[in-house]
């Protein structure tokens, strides 16, 4: 064996990596609560670079089109305060979301909850009276409807003992709540304040990275590294934009159709169903569900006409919006579409659903690159496997 002084480096390196794997299994518990420890310190700010990539999305359509370089290109004030300005913009729309939220939607849910036991209370009993008038010819079927009772009082009465019981639960984690309600406050407001920064000089922040990358990397790789982040920026945008507007003009359809027709909650499910339907595939049904039971408690006739609505007006959506608002932005198959939202909902929920659709794009895009690089060298033309 040659050992010169590449091999004695090579070997060297290999020895010191096989000990630092042996003194961590050795030592994995502690490695495991310095690794919390330092997830904890980056949490704020991962979560800041994560609100400032969402956010980038509409302030830089906002710093785009409403500070346009041409039209704007001998007023350097004004050129100054594009960025800051923007960002302004961005936040208020965002806030003006929330309070619509918070005091449109929140005070008729809330409504519809306190009288959600007088509903059930009447839908019970009118449940009853269409069994029996279906039933009428079987006796025996219409004395077991008519000897179902509804306690509404002891069920009451039970909900109010669990709460009691809970009680001094409730009380003895109430420090540790307050605790972490404290906390996640203050991680929140240095994610934004850092998310800020990293809109307002996200130029820099760049070319500062690029710097580093060149001084510690080869030239080859801090090319594919740029390739990639650009090409994951793109379709993560692009996802994100299609997603919202295809979610409130669903929204929006039901919102008019079901005050058309004279739907009850129709805000409500509106509402409901736009924010749903940013969850990819499932999301719109999740809100079908709700809708559906809601207006089931008022008129199940309704019901069935909503769930008959629903499915005509997510046909419609389907074939002739989707295609249009957010066609082919994520440029991934449905087949694998369906696989991401999947995967991504049974490792993160309703987070990963969001997540995986772009993250699969960029993998599908970059492996398919791969794939025809490589018959390219090896001279297979795609018409013949095609």
């Amino acid at each position: 064996m040659d050992l010169g002084k590449e091999n004695i480096k090579k070997l060297r390196g290999l020895i010191i990596f096989t000990i630092l794997i042996l003194v961590g299994l050795q030592n994995f518990g502690v490695i495991i609560n310095a690794a919390r420890f330092l997830l904890n310190i980056i949490f704020p700010f991962a979560l800041g670079a994560a609100v400032a990539f969402v956010l980038n999305v509409p302030m830089h359509f906002l710093e785009k089109h409403l500070f346009q370089e041409r039209k704007w290109k001998g007023n350097s004030a004004v050129r100054r305060l594009a960025r800051p300005v923007s960002l302004i913009l961005t936040m208020c729309i965002v806030i003006g979301v929330v309070v619509l939220v918070m005091f449109v939607v929140v005070p008729q849910l809330g409504t519809t909850i306190m009288s959600l036991g007088t509903s059930l209370q009447n839908f019970a009993v009118n449940l009853q009276n269409w069994g029996e008038k279906l039933f009428q010819d079987n006796q025996e079927i219409v004395g077991w409807i008519n000897s179902l009772e509804f306690n509404w009082d002891q069920m009451i009465q039970t909900g109010i003992d669990f709460f009691k019981n809970g009680a001094g639960s409730v009380l003895n984690s109430t420090f540790s709540a307050a605790k972490t309600i404290i906390s996640g406050l203050a991680n929140f407001f240095i994610a934004f304040v850092f998310a800020c920064y990293i809109l307002l000089q996200k130029e820099k922040l760049s070319r500062q990275v690029k710097k580093i990358m060149y001084a510690f990397l080869k030239k080859e790789h801090v090319e594919v590294l740029t390739n990639v982040c650009s090409l994951s920026y793109k379709t993560f945008s692009n996802f994100l934009t299609g997603q919202c507007v295809e979610a409130v003009i669903l929204g929006t359809m039901f919102f008019i159709t079901m005050t058309i027709f004279r739907f009850p909650y129709a805000l409500l499910v509106g509402v409901l169903i736009a924010f749903t339907a940013l969850i990819p595939i499932f999301g719109a049904f999740i809100g079908c569900v709700i809708g559906a039971f809601l207006i089931l408690m008022v008129s199940p006739v309704k019901a069935i006409g909503f769930i008959a609505m629903f499915l005509i007006l997510q046909q419609i959506e389907g074939n002739l919006i989707y295609p249009h608002v957010v066609g082919g932005s994520v440029g991934l198959p449905s087949i694998w579409v369906l696989v991401a939202v999947t995967l991504g909902g049974s490792l993160m929920g309703i987070v990963g659903m969001l997540v995986f659709i772009p993250l699969s794009s960029v993998v599908y895009t970059l492996f398919r690159g791969w794939v025809y690089q490589r018959l390219k060298k090896k001279n297979i033309p795609l018409e013949q496997i095609e």
